[in-house]
């Protein structure tokens, strides 16, 4: 496959391997005595929830919610709440886990929704944050690597709903979206 789409990779395979192992060990360490609830923000989330849940040394249970804050490269600055959970969050230490924290309106969102329903806590875990973008006062708890303002696809990043197959995370190149 022809890989004119991209500008540079940014984070390769063992990279993310490393990333998923860090963290993994990390959240196993600070919710070992508690009731955890990991919460998966599709689509993005996927390939990273599956890398880093492996990693978890501990019983959990798995859940997904849905929103939608971008159109094109562009965040809209509108949430979409598309799927809710399955599970009852009530008393429970939820995780969120998302792909990339970039403007933060969407995770500050979902951290809003989830925190009026009664849980223990409600943290963040994040594959990606890029601070350059935030419009919302938001950080997360658990960050696997911070990287510049480029618009970036790959390991369950897209546009347009292309290039989340890809096993390593790229800079898209600027003449795809610029047409």
């Amino acid at each position: 496959m022809e890989k004119d789409f991209l500008e540079k990779v940014l984070i390769d395979e063992e990279e993310i391997k490393e990333i998923c192992k860090r963290l993994g060990a990390q959240i196993t360490e600070d919710y070992k005595d508690k009731n955890l609830l990991v919460v998966g923000v599709l689509k993005g989330s996927v390939p990273f929830l599956t890398d880093l849940i492996r990693n978890i040394d501990l019983e959990c249970e798995l859940d997904f919610m849905a929103v939608s804050s971008y159109e094109g490269t562009q965040t809209s600055g509108r949430v979409a709440f598309k799927k809710d959970l399955d599970i009852n969050p009530e008393g429970r230490d939820i995780l969120i886990v998302e792909d990339i924290l970039d403007s933060g309106l969407t995770l500050s969102y979902l951290k809003n929704v989830l925190a009026v329903r009664n849980p223990a806590s409600v943290k963040i875990c994040t594959f990606l944050d890029k601070p350059a973008n935030r419009k919302a006062p938001l950080t997360a708890e658990y960050v696997g690597k911070t990287i510049p303002d480029e618009f970036v696809i790959g390991y369950g990043l897209d546009y347009n709903e292309k290039y989340r197959n890809l096993s390593y995370v790229g800079v898209l190149s600027p003449k795809i979206y610029a047409e």
